[in-house]
């Protein structure tokens, strides 16, 4: 709000300026007012006084102080605290009786804070950001999951382990086997930290909420290899993204076969025919995969520190 010492300045600029010949519109539009702020200005007297600032208007319905608290008396009854506003007041009509309107309750009710949690549950409780997990060396994040492999016979599949280093996009390990089991995804990790000489308190494997990865096993091996468990929130599909995006790539390649005939065969293929994907560091194959997470590089290259291989 403008003061009067800043009223009578102003009211001078615009004088002087239409004095000598400006239009008063675009005298007050250089000075950021409307004409018609400077005309109730100009015809109010150099002491008058905004009336707008001593406005204090109050319905005439409003609510007294003992109909508030017969309000709040009854929305806190033990026939009605259970309830919101929108249950209460029909309610009270079927009994013949109106206290206030579904939008008064509401508002009385949250100027009292007392308009979540009504009924007898559990207040939520309030969640953090998970801790980001990030990597930015090789053998710091690992990411693992179990995909469905198909067969022959329709409701029967074979089952890829594979582990990931989040860094590289480097496969570190896998295996194909018959059927879906923490024992055996604990046996994948112990020979992946043996072969990659995994010290504990050096990786963390992510993974969804999978029944094998909260495995007895499974988190009884993580526990003696030193590794640092981490899962995916609570029903969040998407926080275990770079296996689930891997698979994707696997089972969309044009080599990929629609239908394992043997479990020898199934391994055969995914050992050489999609190699690119699914090949361990120890292989001497060429990786033909670029990835856009480690700068177009390869696998191989990201995970060995090499320069960034020519496009």
């Amino acid at each position: 709000m403008t003061s009067p010492e800043e009223r009578a300045t102003l009211n001078e600029l615009i004088s002087e300026a239409t004095t000598a010949g400006a239009r008063q519109a675009r005298a007050c539009a250089m000075l950021g007012l409307s004409a018609r702020t400077a005309q109730r200005w100009q015809g109010g007297g150099p002491d008058a006084v905004d009336g707008r600032t001593l406005r204090r208007h109050e319905p005439a319905h409003k609510l007294s102080a003992e109909e508030r608290a017969e309000l709040l008396a009854v929305a806190n009854s033990a026939e009605f605290a259970h309830l919101p506003p929108s249950q209460i007041v029909p309610r009270l009509a079927d009994q013949q009786r109106y206290i206030a309107s579904e939008s008064t309750f509401y508002r009385v009710l949250r100027e009292e804070n007392q308009l979540a949690h009504r009924r007898s549950e559990r207040p939520a409780r309030a969640r953090s950001k998970p801790r980001a997990v990030c990597a930015d060396a090789p053998n710091q994040l690992f990411s693992w999951d179990i995909t469905y492999l198909p067969t022959t016979v329709r409701g029967q599949y074979f089952y890829l382990y594979l582990f990931m280093d989040v860094f590289s996009r480097m496969i570190v390990g896998w295996q194909v086997y018959a059927e879906e089991s923490s024992v055996l995804a604990s046996e994948v990790l112990r020979d992946l930290c043996a072969r990659e000489a995994i010290q504990p308190d050096q990786v963390i494997l992510h993974s969804d909420n999978g029944g094998p990865m909260k495995g007895a096993t499974m988190l009884a091996t993580l526990q003696a290899l030193g590794v640092m468990p981490s899962l995916s929130r609570p029903g969040v599909s998407n926080d275990n993204p770079f296996s689930e995006s891997l698979f994707k790539t696997l089972k969309y390649r044009p080599a990929y076969p629609l239908k394992a005939v043997r479990h020898p065969i199934c391994r055969a293929h995914l050992g050489h025919r999609a190699g690119a994907l699914v090949q361990p560091r120890a292989s001497s194959q060429r990786d033909p995969l670029r990835h856009a997470g480690t700068a177009a590089r390869q696998p191989r290259s990201a995970d060995s520190g090499s320069p960034r291989d020519a496009l």
